[in-house]
């Protein structure tokens, strides 16, 4: 059964594209963490944690763990590889093909990493160059998806999304050298609580450590949603208790097992939703390194092989809080809002549910109060009610946040204005 505008899951993805403003850089026998400072922040030094003693479960991985989430489009996993990288979206939302452009004579500036310059205002032209943020150019066409632009002396084409009249502020990175080859991964250790649950769980998370005297002590667990190839042809217990879900959803009330981990929805112009909450997560982990709290990032590319269980066990023995980041399947921009649990008296007294409910409310309140705080548009109230899988296994306070539906904005802008509603969010909860 579809769910009407929910969607679940702590998906997850292995090795991010390039974050605008993180890149690991390896070295000899080590890794570099590098911190691109994002806009508006004062520059840190951030490396991964050496997690050491960790133990690793080996075993073949089948499926994925995808419970009470929105049935998103299931052609959304064979969606194009989005071309630009910017704070850091990995977005260039178009596919016209032919566009009617404005005649233009003013100068612009690139605002993204790694932006494609192409010789044909259409998606997979060929690409004769990659321009980075700052650079700038000479506009003489303009439409809303493309513009024409003067590149070492001919005429090209660049997303008109990722160029900007006002020169953006320069930006520095700093790198910070790391003691092993593979600090700070971590995968699933089998002798956690609820471990043997998880059917998909041979993929790494990632732990990064703030630095500086704003250091906060507090790891927040950063699930850019879906993002587990195979994960939905395969199904894991719904309660840890073997108990039937008390709510529909894409697996229907009554149900004892559902999908791993789904492969989400696709946007309108077919952008596919993993893509963006992986963007999204991105930007929050850099915010929130930067104001002094720790980052497990889930998912840091587009395939990680964790399902739902083993994501929210991750975050359970390594993160203070959960936050999982999903947008809906419906098509009305209809707002953010975060996954409560249910009012039903068998879910809420089935532990862990019992002992934590109360605080993934607290959690989900100040997170939709953090973005009402800078613009974001809210749906209802804020919160909607659905037995999830997360929610079920969580020992941490932990939702899922819905930011949004698939007509939703997802520029550079909008990605930036939910890692500071988000970030503000965090910091009110623990400053609670």
């Amino acid at each position: 059964m579809k769910r009407m505008g929910c969607c679940e899951e702590a998906g997850n993805k292995k090795q991010a594209s390039k974050a605008g403003q993180w890149k690991k850089i390896g070295l000899t026998a080590g890794l570099l963490s590098v911190m691109i400072g994002a806009a508006g922040c004062q520059m840190k030094n951030y490396e991964k944690i050496e997690l050491s003693g960790i133990q690793e479960q080996e075993k073949e991985t089948g499926g994925d763990e995808g419970t009470e989430e929105t049935e998103k489009a299931a052609s959304a996993s064979g969606s194009e590889t989005l071309d630009a990288q910017c704070s850091p979206v990995n977005a260039e939302i178009t596919k016209e093909t032919a566009p009617s452009m404005e005649e233009r004579d003013e100068v612009v500036y690139v605002d993204a990493t790694d932006l494609n310059v192409r010789t044909e205002p259409r998606k997979n032209a060929e690409v004769v160059a990659k321009l980075n943020r700052g650079a700038e150019l000479q506009r003489t066409g303009y439409s809303k998806e493309w513009s024409k632009v003067v590149y070492e002396g001919k005429e090209y084409y660049i997303s008109s999304q990722f160029l900007t009249t006002q020169k953006p502020a320069e930006e520095t990175a700093a790198a910070v050298s790391t003691a092993g080859s593979l600090s700070g991964e971590v995968g699933l250790n089998p002798e956690w609580k609820y471990a043997d649950f998880s059917k998909i769980n041979s993929g790494k998370a990632v732990l990064y450590r703030a630095e500086g005297n704003n250091r906060k002590g507090k790891v927040v667990c950063v699930n850019a949603g879906h993002g587990t190839k195979g994960g939905s042809s395969v199904k894991t217990q719904c309660h840890p208790d073997g108990t039937p879900k008390v709510t529909g959803g894409s697996t229907a009330a009554g149900a004892v097992t559902a999908t791993a981990i789904s492969s989400g929805m696709a946007f309108a112009d077919g952008t596919p939703e993993p893509k963006v909450t992986l963007a999204v997560a991105k930007v929050l982990k850099d915010k929130l390194l930067a104001r002094g709290f720790d980052v497990l990032m889930i998912r840091e590319s587009d395939d990680v092989q964790l399902d739902n269980i083993a994501r929210t066990v991750l975050a359970n023995n390594l993160a203070d809080c959960h936050i999982a980041i999903h947008y809906d399947s419906t098509s009305s921009d209809k707002g953010a809002f975060y996954m409560s649990v249910p009012d039903v008296a068998s879910y809420r007294n089935m532990e862990p549910v019992a002992s934590h409910w109360k605080e993934h409310h607290a959690l989900g309140d100040s997170l939709i109060a953090g973005l009402k705080g800078v613009g974001v548009k809210l749906f209802s109230d804020g919160k909607m009610a659905m037995d999830l899988t997360q929610t079920s296994y969580s020992t941490v306070p932990s939702v899922d946040i819905e930011v949004g539906d698939k007509a939703s904005d997802y520029s550079a802008s909008s990605l930036d204005k939910l890692g500071n509603g988000l970030a503000d969010g965090v910091e009110l909860f623990f400053g609670n």
